[in-house]
């Protein structure tokens, strides 16, 4: 409710509302408007002009290739996730492009949490190298294992196809990479930590894939609760409209964040099993200690779709 404020001529007194109430009430008519669209679209049996069969309903996933489509990326496939939040009285703004596959970005993530230990100190060598504003790094690999050492090498390959870092020197004599980075702020959020949201998403709608499930998917979700306390949910997925997953993905420090996350889960009404916290590099041990300690759900990447088999 607004708080109730006196004219300062009339001295009558009105409700006034936070510029926040009057933006949650525009954008709720605006995703209703365009959930209303869809549906009158696909009543109307070919009367009304569509602009593409992509964006009014959702594709069957065995006509899409996930690791590059932009056919996620729409408000409509949103729109089952805005009903399930606005249904809890819980304001919600989806980024949509959060889940469009065309660039990159899913491909490099896949290749990391597949090779966490390996590739662990190229992902930071150059994470540090763009706090500290440094241009290149280098990567030795003299003491590396022949496997390993093929491995970081075909990786440090793939950075410089796809331009996630500017150049890539292999010095075969001093057996060593070296690598100048990029700093486009995409780049670095993405050795900063959200890698790993890329490869939580993967994983999920690769299972969601394997299992022909309908589902809606998410990342970086915003949502306020009813106090006005605000979270963003780093990979959210609803499986046949009803059945939620939320993922919160961390690559570094995680253990403050816990109180936060176990008051978030029972707002939402998650079952502990559905909300799962991915730690890189967590070993299993100690995983299933804390998820014997919390109510929560703890794994790693390597696990993560073990974790996903057990919800659905």
């Amino acid at each position: 409710m607004g708080e109730i404020i006196s004219c300062p001529k009339c001295t009558n007194q009105a409700p006034v509302y936070s510029a926040i109430y009057f933006i949650g009430k525009l954008l709720d008519k605006y995703f209703e408007a365009q959930r209303e669209i869809g549906r009158l679209q696909g009543r109307s049996g070919g009367n009304v002009d569509r602009p593409s069969q992509a964006s009014t309903e959702q594709p069957s996933l065995d006509e899409i290739d996930l690791s590059n489509t932009d056919q996620l990326a729409s408000e409509l496939q949103h729109g089952p996730i805005y009903d399930w939040f606005n249904r809890k009285q819980i304001k919600v703004v989806a980024n949509v492009r959060g889940v469009d596959t065309t660039g990159f970005f899913d491909e490099v993530a896949v290749s990391i949490g597949h090779n966490v230990p390996v590739l662990k100190e190229v992902l930071e060598r150059i994470r540090w190298a763009q706090q500290k504003e440094y241009s290149s790094v280098t990567v030795h690999l003299e003491k590396k294992s022949e496997e390993d050492a093929r491995a970081i090498t075909a990786f440090c390959q793939q950075l410089y196809d796809f331009s996630f870092v500017a150049k890539c020197f292999h010095n075969r004599k001093e057996s060593n990479i070296r690598l100048i980075v990029q700093t486009a702020p995409a780049i670095r959020r993405f050795f900063g930590g959200e890698w790993l949201e890329w490869y939580a998403l993967m994983s999920g709608l690769q299972y969601i894939k394997e299992r022909q499930k309908r589902f809606s998917c998410a990342r970086n979700l915003a949502i306020t609760l009813q106090n006005d306390e605000t979270y963003e949910l780093d990979v959210f997925m609803l499986v046949d409209g009803k059945l939620p997953v939320c993922i919160e993905c961390k690559t570094g420090e995680f253990r403050q964040n816990i109180d936060r996350y176990l008051t978030l889960r029972k707002r939402l009404g998650i079952g502990r099993a559905n909300f799962i916290m991915c730690i890189a590099g967590l070993s299993e041990e100690h995983a299933r200690g804390l998820t014997a300690t919390y109510d929560l759900t703890f794994t790693n990447e390597q696990e993560l779709p073990t974790q996903l088999a057990r919800i659905f």
